[in-house]
C-alpha cells in the first residue's frame, strides 16, 4: 500500500507565481509540521509556485527532506485575459473538460498532466509521498480518481486542504479520503 498526500498550497497573498504565503500562511505551513507528526515521508514534490513551496517548506527543513519541484503541479490557466466573469467561465469548464478559453488549458489537459504526476510518485519505490499543488488542479486529479468531484467540491476546498490517496499495489486501486488539520 502507497499513501499519497495531495496537499493545496496555504493561505497565499495573491495568485502570481512568486506570491509568499500571509502570515496565517505561515502558521498553516507549521501546522502542517503537526499535522504530519512522526509519520516517516519518503518523498516531497511540489509545484514551483512560492507559496507551494513555503507550504511545505517547514516540513521539510525538519525532515531534511529535499522539495523536488515540477512544473506539471503549477496552477491551471483558465485564461490568459482578465475575466470578469471567470468563475462561472471556471464553472463551465467542470461541464465540459475540453472548453479552451483564450491563452489557457482545458480541463482535459490539466488533468492529464496533473494525474501525469500522481502516476509517476505511484510507480516510485517509497510509501509515502506529499505532493503539493494548487485549488484548480487538485480538484481535477482528484476527480479523476473519484469520478466525483465537480465545481462546488472545488468551491469548499480550504486553505491548506489535504486529501489522501491511498494505492493497493495488490488491486491496482487507489481511493481517496480528505484529511483534517488542527484549526479547520
Amino acid at each position: 500500500m502507497k499513501e499519497i498526500y495531495l496537499i493545496r498550497h496555504c493561505k497565499a497573498a495573491g495568485q502570481e507565481p512568486k506570491t509568499v504565503l500571509t502570515e496565517e500562511g505561515a502558521l498553516q505551513a507549521e501546522q502542517l509540521v503537526e499535522f504530519f507528526g512522526s509519520l516517516s515521508i519518503d518523498y516531497i514534490v511540489s509545484s514551483p509556485f512560492t507559496r507551494a513551496i513555503a507550504s511545505i517548506e517547514p516540513l521539510a527543513n525538519i525532515r531534511q527532506l529535499k522539495i523536488h519541484l515540477d512544473e506539471r503541479l503549477t496552477e491551471r490557466v483558465l485564461s490568459s485575459e482578465n475575466l470578469n466573469d471567470w468563475l462561472e467561465q471556471l464553472k463551465t469548464t467542470y461541464e465540459d473538460y475540453d472548453k479552451r478559453l483564450i491563452g489557457g488549458e482545458t480541463s482535459r489537459e490539466a488533468r492529464q498532466r496533473g494525474v501525469s504526476v500522481i502516476d509517476e510518485v505511484i510507480s516510485m519505490p517509497i510509501r509515502r509521498a506529499i505532493v503539493v499543488t494548487h485549488g484548480n488542479l487538485m480538484s481535477l486529479i482528484l476527480q479523476h480518481y473519484t469520478g466525483n468531484f465537480g465545481f462546488e467540491d472545488w468551491l469548499a476546498l480550504s486553505n491548506p486542504d489535504i486529501f489522501k490517496l491511498t494505492y493497493e499495489e495488490a488491486s491496482g486501486t487507489l481511493s481517496a479520503s480528505r484529511e483534517a488539520i488542527a484549526g479547520q
